[in-house]
């Protein structure tokens, strides 16, 4: 992977990343500290899964 090809990655986790946060946030009546751990850290992982998944599926 060359560098353009990883920021262009990276950038597109964040993206999905703050995109699934922000809905998270719209779902939830009260944002306790605990439960914006837990949202940020689903949110990761989803953004993770969602970028390889298009990864896949686009032979990249």
């Amino acid at each position: 992977m060359s560098r353009r090809t990883t920021l262009l990655g990276v950038g597109e986790a964040l993206a999905w990343w703050a995109a699934l946060v922000l809905l998270w946030l719209v779902f939830i009546s009260a944002v306790s500290p605990l439960e914006l751990v837990v949202g940020v850290s689903a949110a990761l992982v989803a953004a993770v899964a969602a970028w390889g998944a298009r990864r896949a599926v686009s032979r990249w």
